[in-house]
């Protein structure tokens, strides 16, 4: 069933392609005038958004005028648009000169110019700078804490974004009165721009009171750093301006197109089943909570038949809520196919794979993992004890032990996670 999986998990990948979406999109019309552009690219999937953007400016002859990539590494684009890597999934150094370069990129725009924007999941970390009152260490600080708080990625950006130089619509703010138009690839449930690597050109709906009181409202799973809580509080009380709201003018001349989600990965392993013969069931793209609870969900309802199909997916993005004390190393997806594992132990003829699709689940070097009957017990006899491990958030030392880990490397592309089970039915095989 391995190769199975594997078969459709890249499935899923081809069809959140970033290159082809952003052709997709550009197609007819191009852009909104021949004027010269200046190509902002931020995120994970800059790489492909980019090389795609500059085959249809080139076909539509409009001028290439400068720019830059930020992705997760620097490999140049066979153009003069400069390339930079941030960091990852922490801000540090390298994001601080990321941001240098987007700030260097968006000065030198001709106020006659026009800009694409095109921002894909991750770049809320790799063009990662503070705004005034904050430290370099105040960001690293806060997204430690951010990322094992179990908090949604709504309530995390909506944090993040009031503490970065071109989040929460400053980017938009910055390029104004410019024409922008901004493509987006989704890695968040909703596919809302304004969460999206943190909304750089994307209005912020929430007052800071209300950003405070949802960092308040986690309690002691959230670890607020002192300078941030002074940031928002000073934003609170009106010493500090708040970010850009529905309505400014800094968004009178954007327009934003949302170009792959989620959705789209679900629909081509649906697809691919098919055409492997494979009955399937897909839910929505909306799987969420905590992923230790969901992995023994999915679990369960796989050992229990899983209402007679032979295929099942489901997508979305799920969170790891660190207890006090607890570090561990693992992912999401990790855990969750952890989780699985117990509930499928000894469990004949069933798999399942929970990985992201950007090729890392969390600060490891996983994309997730494939499980299946025999994984709780292979982990076992290899020295570990996998129930203390998923109490612990140990899922990669206890899934590396049982050789079930993941490894594909980056993909290109950033559209959240696939959760896909398999389960044998009466001998029957897919059409290969």
């Amino acid at each position: 069933m391995r190769e199975l999986l594997l078969d459709l998990y890249f499935a899923a990948v081809r069809a959140a392609d970033p290159t082809a979406a952003v052709q997709r999109e550009l197609s007819d019309p191009p852009l909104p005038s021949d004027a010269p552009t200046h190509i902002l690219a931020l995120g994970k999937a800059a790489r492909g958004m980019a090389t795609a953007a500059l085959t249809v400016l080139t076909e539509s002859r409009v001028p290439l005028a400068g720019g830059v990539v930020v992705s997760a590494d620097a490999h140049t684009l066979q153009s003069s648009l400069p390339s930079v890597a941030g960091d990852h999934p922490v801000p540090g150094d390298a994001s601080l000169r990321a941001a240098g370069a987007l700030a260097a990129a968006v000065a030198a725009i001709p106020s006659a110019h026009q800009v694409l924007v095109l921002i894909s999941g991750g770049a809320s970390s790799l063009a990662a700078a503070p705004v005034t009152g904050l430290g370099a260490h105040d960001l690293g600080a806060l997204w430690t804490s951010l990322l094992g708080s179990g908090l949604d990625i709504r309530t995390v950006n909506s944090i993040r974004k009031r503490c970065l130089r071109w989040g929460g619509g400053r980017l938009a703010a910055s390029l104004a009165p410019r024409p922008v138009t901004v493509l987006c690839i989704s890695d968040v449930i909703g596919d809302d721009p304004g969460t999206i690597g943190s909304g750089p050109c994307a209005p912020d709906a929430l007052w800071a009171r209300e950003v405070l009181a949802l960092a308040e409202s986690a309690g002691d799973a959230l670890d607020l750093p002192a300078a941030v809580r002074r940031l928002l509080e000073r934003q609170a009380a009106g010493l500090l301006p708040d970010t850009p709201k529905p309505g400014d003018a800094a968004f009178r001349n954007v327009t934003t197109h949302v170009v792959a989600s989620n959705r789209l990965a679900v629909q081509g392993i649906v697809r691919r089943a098919t055409e492997l013969g494979l009955p399937v069931l897909a839910g929505a793209s909306d799987l969420s909570g905590e992923a230790r609870e969901a992995g023994t969900r999915i679990g369960a309802f796989l050992r229990a038949g899983g209402g007679g199909a032979s295929c099942f997916v489901w997508g979305g993005e799920t969170t790891v809520t660190l207890e006090a004390g607890h570090t561990g190393l693992g992912g999401r997806c990790q855990e969750m196919a952890l989780a699985a594992a117990e509930e499928l132990d000894g469990v004949p003829g069933v798999s399942l794979l929970a990985a992201g699709t950007d090729g890392r689940d969390g600060p490891t070097d996983a994309a997730g993992a494939l499980v299946d009957g025999a994984t709780w017990a292979r982990i076992a006899d290899r020295g570990r004890d996998p129930g203390r491990d998923l109490r612990s958030h140990e899922a990669y030392a206890a899934l590396d032990a049982g050789e079930a880990l993941l490894r594909t490397g980056a993909t290109g592309t950033n559209v959240m996670d696939v959760v896909i089970g398999l389960r044998q039915r009466g001998g029957r095989q897919p059409n290969r």
